[in-house]
């Protein structure tokens, strides 16, 4: 499957925005899909996870309550809307997909990931 990750800029603090990641190849609805951040300097991090169905999503704490992963199978793409966001938020973004339906946060066990998306929160 091949991932294309949209919807980066700038955006100021408290604001919102929405990512948008576009599945093209193989059955989009096998894949629970996660997207991920990383900040300059710092590792790969985990941000948020959907199921296949779109009935289950985790969140890394840091994004609880403010971030929500969504997804709409018939158009494969997955979301993430964004908001009260934060400077600490400011990261390139990857969505990827994971075949496996072990839930997992860890970047290794994705199969599949897109080229990343940048956005900058100023403060």
């Amino acid at each position: 499957v091949q991932l294309q990750a949209s919807g980066g800029g700038l955006v100021q603090a408290g604001g919102s925005l929405r990512l948008s990641c576009a599945a093209s190849g193989r059955t989009f609805s096998v894949y629970a899909m996660g997207w991920f951040r990383q900040a300059p300097g710092k590792e790969r991090e985990f941000v948020a996870r959907i199921s296949r169905t779109g009935g289950s999503t985790y969140y890394a704490d840091s994004v609880k309550g403010r971030f929500n992963i969504s997804r709409d199978n018939a158009k494969n793409t997955v979301f993430l809307q964004m908001n009260s966001l934060k400077p600490e938020d400011t990261a390139v973004y990857y969505c990827a997909a994971d075949l496996s339906r072990v839930v997992s946060t860890m970047k290794s066990r994705y199969d599949y990931w897109g080229q990343g998306t940048q956005f900058t929160v100023s403060s």
